[in-house]
């Protein structure tokens, strides 16, 4: 009798351990230090589903533009480890008198002022956003909603699902779980969006898309609802689609 419930608890114990888990739009995997490149991979979907900056991700391998990778290749997912050079100590120096005093602490010039947020805030305004379908806010973007880092917008099956900007198509497929058919597009160094549960892909790989243009048609969501999951990135890090989308 031990022995049939001993082999019933190792069946158990090995069955849960082959069952398939439970994936959400915008779940970000824990990132390897490696990867190796499968069928249907890009580099962007590779970047998108663990988070990471496209261009880290390029510059760690040394993948150049436009960024073409193969199956089997091995790529490095975190930035490699930097030697610790010694530096010799300076002898000390006693700065003169009219050194000291002619030293005084140069302004910024204005337009580097709030540099980094200012170029922030014109490269998105110099993006023509709009809606990606239409539809009722079915769920809100929140960064602690367990990985769901975009918005779901509800419709009817096969309405149209447009680029919500214009752009260059860098993943079209269904390699990324939780996503169902999904688009993703990069409208410039550091913003691109991503389009899921689609049923019905119209667009592929490296095409040039207008703002506006048809990619796909809604499929449904887990809740077996009509939906589009939506999302937008900068610098390969979710933020709130409704801050750059026009009121409606």
């Amino acid at each position: 009798m031990r022995l049939a419930l001993a082999l019933l608890v190792v069946l158990l114990a090995g069955c849960a351990a082959n069952m398939a888990p439970v994936y959400t739009p915008g779940e970000r995997w824990p990132a390897p230090d490696y990867y190796v490149v499968q069928k249907g991979d890009t580099l962007y979907s590779i970047s998108w589903r663990h988070g990471l900056d496209y261009r880290a991700v390029a510059r760690w391998n040394r993948v150049e533009p436009p960024y073409t990778i193969h199956p089997g290749q091995r790529l490095r997912l975190r930035a490699p480890a930097v030697a610790a050079q010694p530096r010799a100590s300076p002898a000390p120096s006693r700065p003169s008198v009219a050194a000291t005093a002619s030293r005084k602490p140069q302004a910024a010039p204005a337009g580097q002022r709030g540099g980094t947020s200012i170029r922030k805030s014109v490269e998105a305004a110099s993006i023509d956003w709009r809606w990606p379908t239409e539809g009722r806010l079915a769920r809100a973007f929140s960064r602690d909603a367990q990985g769901k880092q975009g918005i779901e917008l509800r419709g009817a099956l096969g309405q149209p699902i447009v680029a919500a900007a214009a752009g260059q198509v860098v993943y079209a497929g269904s390699g990324l779980r939780g996503y169902g058919n999904l688009v993703i597009i990069k409208h410039n160094s550091r913003y691109l969006t991503a389009y899921g549960y689609n049923q019905e892909i119209l667009v592929s790989e490296g095409q040039t898309v207008a703002a506006g243009q048809r990619i796909a048609t809604m499929g449904t969501g887990p809740e077996q609802q009509p939906a589009l999951h939506f999302e937008l990135r900068r610098d390969g890090k979710p933020v709130d689609p409704m801050r750059y989308l026009p009121e409606k």
